[in-house]
């Protein structure tokens, strides 16, 4: 029997933490909550309204199990540690394991650690704590919210316009996606022309851009105005001026939640989602040669804080990999508003876990963030990168060209973490007064740009932007809202689907002064403050709930029924009339008498469109048109051979002069 028993919320970490300590201690897992609201009271809410929001909790099922194994480990144990992740959800699940396990002050401490190795584990023993009733009653109000604005207007939405669920959160990034949409379909792209000096200087291929007609600005709307100005042009280009100024670039700060996301969305093509499940396991321990460790702080953070252990670390490594001038230290950034700062910032747990070395026990995607990861890191720590910046100015007939280029002067931490958009070359040697010999000049069409539709990583930029939400709810209603169909990936970036439309459009007009970016940010910013404790939790939901109910009595008595819409035919089971009903994949027709009578109309198959062209492939056959059923060119048309599956022959557009003229 051991003395004490550690509980946490995952067996990955369990298992990790375990190896730290001694045969006195066990180490075992809740899996996450073991108790939510019931679904009980007014609205099925799971909170007593007129008892200042008194919540009522129900053990889950599926919990069942461990609750009674973790009441025998108890009573058999002197102490119990509650050790589940350092942030508010954390709090809340020490504090329901606290209250169904019946543990008291006496027998039981708080213990929290940012980052799973052996001397962080064994210094958060030493420095046990009460539960922190605030940080409890934020979790806790912000699930009441949640709870409340979920069931009610998902249950509005499904009865009125077919529609799966609301959220305070998902609602506003839901309309953030439409509102851009709108945008891009109301922009009216404008025609514009510039015009290029090609040239080659020892070896090396210079493009120059036409920026100046005199000291005005050039700006070319059509062919004929592009066409002028070549004609005006004589044969002497001249380099009349040239620009240096050197400057210096800072490292970025090492990741948080939101900027892990967005650069491994940028950089290595994950989704939030599985950004966010291999950054766990990172945390949570992973088996190398000799030990058994977390190799990256806690990942739910929206601190840019650095450890001095790890800058103390870091700053030895960076002077003997690369040289004194190389370390920088570390300038922590201007706290934002709404930041948390429970936590530090994202890094390796040690310097000396360099990617090189754990590589081998990691796979190839692990092993992707973790380098990502630890690079950030340790560039964040090391000096401002020096560049050149060169500008030339290329004078005929009056008009400038420009010319511009980048040369690094001073590498600093462009040795470690290089970005995209620093990949600027560098320009040849040339003299101001220099003629320029084997130019050639083009002129290229172009039209403005709509606005960027929202991809992963924008979306997210733009809801840390906007406080809406936090760092562990972005995955979370990125995937609701693709589970729920309100928005489908073209090309990687988010569109609305008309079903998205349809609520957004019905949100905004009964409840758009809660489900909007400033009431949703302001709400955050009131969680914040009952995890301070400068507010009453239940007198900020009671503020809530007055504001809220009007809206959504309004709302069930003027929004209009779409479905279900009832059809001139009946049921040939029983029947009733048949209706349209509005699932997962769209607009089926079924039986008005469901559930009793369950007949749904199969959809009459399309008629196939025959080509008359010959299959190229074998001969006998011709193509015919078809609509892909699935992945990413769901919806769009192909032409496969009508002999299918004898043949297997498809083809994107038609083939060309292969008509047989006697079919």
């Amino acid at each position: 029997m051991s003395k004490y028993l550690v509980i946490v919320e995952s067996p990955a970490k369990s298992k990790t933490i375990e190896k730290y300590l001694g045969s006195d201690y066990t180490v075992t897992s809740s899996k996450g909550h073991i108790r939510d609201l019931k679904t009980t009271g007014v609205g099925g809410f799971g909170v007593d309204i007129d008892d200042n929001f008194k919540p009522t909790y129900k053990i889950l099922n599926d919990k069942l199990q461990i609750v009674r194994d973790l009441k025998k480990e108890v009573k058999d144990s002197e102490k119990v540690f509650l050790a589940t992740d350092p942030d508010r959800e954390g709090e809340a699940i020490s504090w329901h394991l606290a209250e169904v396990l019946g543990l008291d002050k006496d027998n039981s401490e708080r213990i929290e650690f940012h980052e799973i190795t052996k001397s962080a584990v064994l210094t958060a023993f030493e420095h046990g704590r009460e539960i922190n009733m605030d940080l409890v009653r934020s979790q806790e109000s912000r699930r009441i919210l949640d709870r409340i604005i979920g069931f009610s207007l998902s249950k509005l939405l499904q009865n009125k316009i077919g529609s799966k669920s609301a959220g305070r959160v998902q609602s506003v990034a839901l309309k953030l996606i439409c509102e851009r949409e709108k945008e891009v379909l109301a922009f009216i792209p404008e025609e514009y022309w510039d015009i290029y000096l090609d040239f080659k200087e020892k070896d090396t291929k210079v493009r120059a851009k036409l920026t100046l007609d005199g000291e005005e600005k050039i700006q070319l709307a059509n062919k004929c105005e592009a066409d002028r100005v070549i004609n005006n042009l004589g044969n002497k280009y001249l380099i009349q001026n040239i620009i240096i100024r050197e400057r210096e670039k800072a490292a970025k700060e090492p990741y948080i939640t939101s900027t892990l996301q967005q650069e491994a969305s940028s950089k290595l093509g994950f989704n939030a989602k599985k950004t966010m499940m291999i950054a766990q396991k990172l945390y949570e321990g992973v088996e190398l040669k000799t030990e058994r460790v977390g190799l990256i702080t806690y990942m739910r953070t929206d601190s840019y804080r650095l450890s001095q252990d790890f800058i103390n670390e870091a700053k030895g490594y960076i002077e003997k990999e690369y040289g004194k001038k190389y370390y920088k230290g570390y300038f922590e950034k201007n706290k934002g508003k709404n930041v948390q700062d429970a936590h530090e910032a994202i890094r390796p747990t040690r310097v000396s876990y360099h990617p090189d070395k754990v590589k081998a026990y990691l796979d190839s995607d692990e092993a992707k963030l973790y380098t990502l990861i630890y690079e950030r890191a340790i560039a964040s720590l090391m000096a401002n990168a020096v560049v050149e910046d060169q500008k030339v100015l290329i004078e005929n007939n009056g008009y400038i060209f420009e010319a511009n280029g980048e040369k690094i002067i001073f590498d600093g931490y462009i040795g470690v973490y290089k970005d995209p958009e620093e990949d600027a070359k560098s320009l040849p040697d040339l003299k101001e007064g220099q003629v320029l010999k084997n130019t050639d000049v083009t002129s290229e069409q172009k039209f403005t740009n709509p606005p960027l539709r929202y991809n992963e990583a924008r979306l997210i930029r733009k809801m840390e932007e906007l406080g809406i939400g936090r760092p562990s709810t972005y995955a979370m209603t990125i995937e609701t809202l693709k589970a729920r169909n309100y928005v489908k990936l073209e090309k990687k970036c988010f569109v609305p689907t008309k079903q998205g439309e349809l609520t957004s459009e019905k949100l905004s007009e009964f409840f758009d002064s809660i489900i909007n970016v400033k009431y949703t940010a302001q709400m955050e910013e009131t969680l914040d403050k009952i995890a301070r404790g400068e507010v009453v939790w239940y007198s900020e939901l009671k503020n809530f709930y007055n504001a809220y109910i009007p809206l959504l009595n309004k709302a069930t008595n003027e929004m209009k029924k779409i479905y279900p819409i009832y059809l001139d035919e009946v049921c040939p089971n029983c029947g009733r009339p048949l209706v349209i009903r509005n699932g997962r994949f769209g607009e089926f027709a079924a039986c008005s008498g469901y559930p009793t009578c369950k007949y749904i109309k199969k959809k009459e198959p399309e008629p196939i469109v025959d080509t008359k062209i010959i299959c190229p492939k074998c001969g006998k056959g011709t193509l015919v048109e078809r609509v892909s059923k699935r992945g990413r060119s769901k919806g769009q048309k192909f032409y496969a051979c009508s002999r299918y599956p004898e043949c297997d022959a498809t083809y994107s557009t038609l083939p060309e002069n292969n008509t047989d003229e006697s079919k």
